[in-house]
């Protein structure tokens, strides 16, 4: 093989991998997706979002809904207000439940909803006020440990 040829499958390789990265970063980063085309604001507050971000999606049964159009901290009730534009076609209820959630490896967070049993739905404007924040794992860790050194003066008394 002579050193142009070298040079062009190298020169392709190359130019493979900058696409394959690019397409990740679009893929990774939710910058590519559906579009919603008629949608509704709602918003929603929680208490704690995690890393919930702008352009994240909204996925009701694990279908995209929605995305994440603002994210403002609400120094009335001290807490994360979150707005949401939902897919106009997509009926949910006055009790429709929103959860941040984590998906994959790579820990994308989203919001779910879980629809409730209410005749009326959702409509311009409206708030969801059932809501469950991100689960924060170091607040778990803590909690584990210190559940654990509660236990072991009792252990050691026996």
């Amino acid at each position: 093989m002579n050193r142009a040829t070298l040079n062009l499958w190298v020169g392709i390789f190359v130019v493979a991998g900058f696409v394959a990265i690019l397409f990740l970063t679009f893929k990774v980063g939710s910058i590519s997706g559906a579009n919603l085309g008629d949608s509704y604001k709602v918003t929603a507050h929680f208490d704690n979002i995690g890393g919930l971000k702008v352009k994240a999606p909204v996925k009701s049964s694990g279908v995209l809904v929605g995305r994440v159009s603002a994210i403002r901290f609400d120094t009335k009730k001290y807490d994360a207000l979150v707005t949401m534009q939902l897919d106009r076609r997509i009926p949910f209820s006055t009790d429709t439940t929103a959860s941040v959630l984590t998906s994959g490896i790579l820990g994308e967070q989203y919001v779910g909803l879980d629809t409730g049993g209410e005749s009326d739905n959702l409509k311009e404007g409206s708030e969801i006020t059932h809501t469950q924040g991100a689960l924060v794992l170091e607040k778990l860790i803590g909690q584990f440990f210190i559940s654990k050194s509660q236990e072991a003066p009792d252990a050691g008394r026996k």
